[in-house]
């Protein structure tokens, strides 16, 4: 019993002490608070430009002259020989190897009739081994005339030596160029050209 009457009294204590608390603490936030000083003002003045000062316009510079044109080359083309009745036909200079020389031989050996026109023609490097040897021969071709004038389907038929000059023969054909065959207007194929491609050493 006396436990119970104990706990009464302290915990009334407790409650009165907690009370007077609060009340002081909300005595001091009724207070009104402390008067802020107002901030300062302050003022900017700015002066006045004066009239006076010179202001400087800049001038862009003039715009550069224009390139001068390079004077247009007139394309020459190139010399085209005369086809005969019996195919094409046309002369190249030899061509100097060392002591040898190439026979291309006139394009009479051409065995097909038609209004292609040669343009270019290149001439085959003589083999070194070859001329080294001393080795002549011929090789016989085939090929077929685009329609452009360039130069397709290049074959060997026949060749004396076999294999020895059939490269440099192949080569330098794949680069001649003609002007092809015109038929209602329009250029075509032609099939079944043949020139025989002689390599001869220049005895002199």
């Amino acid at each position: 019993m006396v436990r119970v009457i104990l706990s009464v009294l302290i915990g009334a204590a407790i409650a009165f002490t907690l009370f007077v608390v609060m009340a002081k603490l909300i005595e001091n936030s009724s207070r009104p608070g402390e008067e802020v000083e107002p901030p300062p003002v302050i003022d900017i003045v700015m002066d006045t430009p004066d009239d006076s000062t010179q202001t400087r316009q800049r001038v862009p510079p003039p715009p550069p002259p224009p390139p001068k044109q390079p004077p247009k080359i007139q394309p020459v083309e190139p010399d085209q020989a005369d086809a005969d009745a019996s195919g094409m036909s046309f002369n190249m200079p030899n061509v100097d190897v060392g002591g040898a020389s190439i026979d291309i031989g006139g394009v009479g050996a051409m065995q097909r009739d038609g209004e292609a026109t040669p343009i270019v023609r290149i001439e085959p490097r003589y083999p070194v081994q070859a001329a080294r040897d001393g080795k002549e021969g011929w090789v016989r071709l085939s090929f077929t005339i685009n329609e452009v004038g360039g130069v397709e389907d290049i074959d060997v038929i026949e060749a004396d030596p076999r294999r020895v000059f059939d490269r440099e023969a192949k080569r330098a054909l794949s680069k001649w160029k003609y002007k092809p065959k015109i038929v209602d207007g329009k250029p075509v194929k032609q099939y079944n050209m043949k020139v025989q491609l002689d390599f001869k050493l220049d005895q002199g």
